[in-house]
């Protein structure tokens, strides 16, 4: 078989459950980062709608504290590390909010393309990776064309939606400067959440676009050649023709133990060719037990031994049929043929002594 890379065309097969479980170990899933973008756009606009207010306010707060009593701090020796650890911790409860929130979308993005991933497949150091001709390919192939094409065309798209949004406000724009600075927060306020509104419904149609593109790129690529297919029921199930020997090397065991068992039977009730089961009894048995049974040949097999070893045959084909397909091989046999089984045995058992009982089905 050769070591190259299948065909794309080659591959015809949808991928086996085992196929996709082993490409999720190894990091390989179906990823779009429009999504990421999607939902690290969604955290912006919740931070920026929502809790700018809130952190410019603590963040002025603390600054302007910092400026009414600049006198006051000591900033030599010790009194400066003092001042800087203050300043950084309030800085770092500020801006802890946001990061957590895009921290928090930045995980969703990626639970909802795909379960959680624990491999380090994706990182480990290959050699591929730093030849200058794979890089090259990579860099001018198809999918690098494709990105590049993603990306001007979402930076139109968006970079339209803004313009848009913009326009009707562009006198709005232009007394700004000369506002209140309170109300020139307020109103880039709003006209920021208007662009933000814009740009993720526009976002939301290319990363959905995006997500079914990288979906089925990912699919095609999951997918494998008839000769794989085979190769994988192989290695999972086992060759089937092994499967098929190691089947007829136990059928054929198991009828060499029926067979020497045939000799121990204490009669054989036969079809008279067709059906033969060999039954035994002894005083100290609940009931009859079946040693053997078998059709056609493996029948004509058991009489033969059974003749052999001096063991009687008795014809009974209605008997012999339903215990052929009633009881199985060491098993007892079922209660309803007590009765009848009860006869032939009695009957052989009146054979051998020459007198008058054997074995009766208890009550």
């Amino acid at each position: 078989m050769s070591d190259e890379a299948p065909d794309q065309d080659s591959k015809t097969e949808d991928p086996s459950q085992k196929k996709l479980e082993d490409a999720h170990k190894k990091g390989d899933v179906a990823k779009s980062q429009e999504v990421t973008t999607w939902f690290m756009l969604l955290g912006s606009a919740i931070i920026f709608s929502l809790m700018a207010p809130w952190t410019a306010s603590n963040l002025s707060g603390s600054l302007s504290l910092v400026m009414m009593n600049a006198d006051q701090f000591d900033l030599t020796g010790s009194g400066f590390a003092n001042f800087f650890n203050g300043m950084a911790v309030g800085l770092l409860a500020v801006v802890f909010a946001p990061l957590a929130v895009l921290y928090v979308c930045g995980v969703l993005a990626n639970l909802v393309q795909h379960r959680p991933v624990w491999s380090l497949d994706p990182i480990k150091p290959k050699l591929s990776k730093l030849s200058p001709i794979a890089g090259a390919k990579r860099l001018f192939s198809g999918e690098a064309l494709v990105n590049f094409g993603k990306g001007l065309f979402k930076i139109m798209v968006v970079g339209v939606v803004v313009v848009l949004v913009c326009w009707p406000e562009r006198d709005r724009l232009d007394t700004m400067m000369t506002a209140d600075p309170i109300m020139i927060l307020l109103d880039f306020q709003e006209l920021g959440t208007k662009i933000f509104a814009a740009t993720l419904i526009v976002v939301t149609i290319i990363a959905g676009a995006d997500f079914f593109y990288m979906r089925q790129k990912w699919w095609k690529r999951q997918m494998m050649t008839v000769q794989e297919t085979r190769e994988e029921y192989k290695q999972m199930e086992g060759d089937p023709h092994v499967k098929g020997r190691i089947r007829q090397l136990r059928q054929e065991r198991a009828r060499k133990r029926m067979m020497a068992a045939v000799p121990d039977a204490t009669v054989v009730i036969t079809n008279p060719t067709h059906f033969a089961v060999a039954l035994k009894y002894d005083k100290a048995m609940a009931a009859p037990r079946c040693l053997a049974k078998g059709a056609d040949a493996v029948a004509l097999r058991i009489r033969a031994v059974a003749t052999e070893n001096d063991v009687p045959i008795v014809e009974n084909p209605p008997l012999a049929r339903a215990l052929f397909a009633s009881v199985e091989v060491d098993e007892t046999i079922p209660a309803d043929h007590f009765k009848a089984v009860a006869e032939v045995i009695g009957f052989v058992m009146r054979l051998k002594q020459g007198r008058g009982g054997g074995w009766r089905p208890s009550a």
